[in-house]
């Protein structure tokens, strides 16, 4: 059995048992762009436990749709954890970089913050922006 073909380790999957009448297991077909591919991330790590998958779904996603493109941020975020649980540090500092680069609203900023779960690299984009709401105090 090659290294690859060995598993990484033990994983826990949780069945909602609520799910919704109209489940769409091929992601959503109202999403567009860079949110459908992060949509497909989404299943690849959810129900495959695949984070290579995820890996190649999200740059190739980025990659196709821009770094202007909306959920820019969720998206590094999204790279920034799997680099983090693939162990490829390397890859983290120019991500980290890119995100920092963004001034996220407060919405955005906890849709990062829920993605990331490496408590390091969150530290350091979070100490790179600015609250939202910060206002500066001149007198």
């Amino acid at each position: 059995m090659d290294e690859e073909d060995a598993l990484d380790g033990n994983s826990i999957v949780f069945v909602q048992r609520d799910e919704p009448a109209e489940v769409e297991y091929g992601g959503s077909k109202k999403l567009e762009g860079l949110a459908r591919a992060l949509d497909n991330a989404r299943i690849f790590r959810e129900f495959k436990n695949d984070d290579r998958a995820v890996l190649r779904a999200v740059t190739s996603g980025l990659g196709r749709h821009g770094t202007a493109a909306p959920a820019i941020d969720r998206a590094l975020a999204t790279l920034i954890d799997l680099a983090t649980t693939l162990n490829e540090p390397d890859k983290i500092q120019n991500w980290t970089e890119q995100l920092q680069a963004i001034e996220p609203t407060g919405p955005e900023r906890e849709l990062v913050e829920s993605e990331m779960s490496d408590p390091a690299a969150l530290a350091l984009w979070a100490s790179s922006v600015s609250e939202p709401d910060e206002e500066s105090d001149d007198t």
